[in-house]
């Protein structure tokens, strides 16, 4: 059951940043990270998109910055 779990995570681990994952990749402290994830996660609110607080879908946070 356990490793069930495990691919859970891992799955959204894939899909979802957080935190120090975006402040890693913008080179800025955690606070201002989550700063960021609300500001996406209001426009994916405001496109009709189901949003995680705290976390932010990778492939939006990455079209945001243009990688």
């Amino acid at each position: 059951m356990e490793a069930a779990g495990n691919m859970a995570a891992d799955r959204q681990r894939r899909y979802m940043m957080d935190a120090p994952e975006v402040a890693a990749a913008l080179g800025c402290k955690i606070g201002l990270a989550y700063k960021v994830i609300r500001q996406c996660n209001e426009e994916l609110k405001a496109m009709g998109k189901l949003t995680i607080r705290g976390k932010v879908n990778r492939k939006y946070f990455e079209s945001k910055l243009q990688v």
